[in-house]
């Protein structure tokens, strides 16, 4: 059960410094018995707008990943890179103990359940730790808490949203930073990222430059604009604070230059920064209409020599300036494009909802999407943007489309 494993040999350098340079390995977590967790009663708590069909969420997913795969992406599975680290003691023992670690439980029933999870192989445990473990699947279960406990409550509460890879992590340079997700439900998923990152061979050396324990920031929120420029959505997910933060640390490791703050509508709609523009060309964005014009952003940059005490330093903001006037200084070119979708209100309403500005570059002038927003991949393509499409009518239910669903780890400089 504890056996090392071999060291893998990466591709090249990981990292990231763009959106858009050409993906070369991405992780995505294909939706499994955590979805099948769901139900009306919870599916609000657990952050899905409906419950969906299992089976069709799993069969586009492989499409997605399939495309990935015929466009040159090696494609890393969350699920994979977890059953391989839960060999090793260490890791083993750190995320048995933070899906314990709730104060529902009590002492007793958290005995319980850390001698259940101890024993199970690390397939298993891995499978417990993704898709929960309920009521009436603990061996040995007891205490107070465990008595009282309904028979459908769960003891370690399942993760159907670590579909969502993009924002438990994010790569900017050659560094990752392990988010601080906001909401109860997706706590646990920065545990696991954080593990495959520290215990994983594939990343031995890679350097985390954030953690779970800081001021609220989720990868969604982020977006690589290009080398050194950076912007942070803040809202309903991202704090301001969380975006200081990370300003701090990108200033302090020479992995940022520019870092530009974008409050948006906290609701759920637009949750992310990604839920209302992605980058699809190195200068071209598309952007949901009915927020392109009123976008703003505060500039925030740092004296140059920044050391690791970055905390103490009084960085500048300035602003705030409409976004993609401030885009387009930070990034030294005269105008940033965004594509201008010409769509109608109520169209533009249901397609931002169905993730229609949620893309995912494979390279520049390259972007997967959901088919089925054809309106917005109509003006893409008029835009001379090849749009690979795939289906999502399942995959969507959790409010999430191409770029929530993938977190790029290696992406060549442009």
């Amino acid at each position: 059960m504890c056996q090392p494993l071999p060291m893998i040999e990466t591709a090249g350098t990981m990292g990231a410094t763009s959106e858009v340079g050409r993906l070369r390995t991405v992780m995505l977590h294909r939706p499994g018995p955590e979805l099948r967790r769901l139900t009306p009663r919870n599916n609000d708590q657990l952050l899905f707008d409906g419950v969906p069909w299992v089976a069709r969420a799993q069969d586009e997913h492989d499409a997605f990943a399939q495309a990935l795969r015929d466009r040159g992406v090696e494609v890393l599975h969350v699920d994979a890179l977890l059953t391989e680290i839960l060999s090793f003691p260490a890791a083993r023992a750190e995320l048995i103990g933070a899906a314990v670690d709730d104060p529902r439980l009590g002492a007793t029933l958290q005995r319980a359940a850390t001698s259940h999870l101890a024993w199970l192989s690390p397939e298993d445990l891995a499978a417990t730790l993704i898709a929960g473990l309920a009521h009436d699947e603990l061996r040995g279960g007891r205490g107070l808490a465990y008595e009282v406990m309904d028979r459908s409550d769960f003891v370690v509460p399942p993760l159907p949203n670590l579909l969502f890879t993009r924002d438990s992590s994010v790569w900017i340079g050659d560094e990752v930073a392990v988010t601080s997700l906001a909401m109860p439900a997706r706590h646990r998923e920065s545990t696991i990222t954080a593990a495959i990152y520290t215990h994983h061979p594939r990343f031995a050396g890679v350097e985390q430059l954030y953690g779970s324990s800081l001021e609220h920031l989720e990868g969604g929120d982020v977006l690589l604009l290009s080398p050194g420029v950076i912007a942070v959505g803040v809202g309903e997910r991202t704090t301001p604070g969380g975006a200081e933060r990370l300003a701090r640390r990108l200033f302090a490791r020479g992995l940022a230059t520019t870092v530009l703050v974008v409050p948006i509508a906290q609701q759920r709609a637009t949750m992310h920064l990604d839920t209302i523009a992605t980058m699809v060309d190195v200068d071209a964005m598309v952007m949901y209409p009915a927020v392109a014009d009123s976008l703003r952003a505060w500039t925030v940059t740092a004296p140059a020599g920044v050391g690791d005490d970055a905390d103490e330093v009084e960085l500048t903001v300035t602003g705030p300036q409409p976004f993609v006037v401030a885009a387009a200084t930070a990034m030294g070119i005269d105008r940033l494009r965004v594509i201008d979708t010409g769509l109608d209100p109520v169209t533009a309403e249901r397609e931002q909802w169905d993730d229609g500005n949620n893309t995912l570059a494979l390279a520049p002038r390259i972007a997967v999407a959901y088919e089925r927003n054809t309106v917005t991949n109509a003006a893409l393509e008029a835009a001379g943007i090849e749009v690979v499409a795939i289906a999502g009518s399942e995959l969507g239910s959790g409010r999430g489309g191409p770029r929530c669903m993938s977190c790029p780890v290696q992406r060549d400089p442009l």
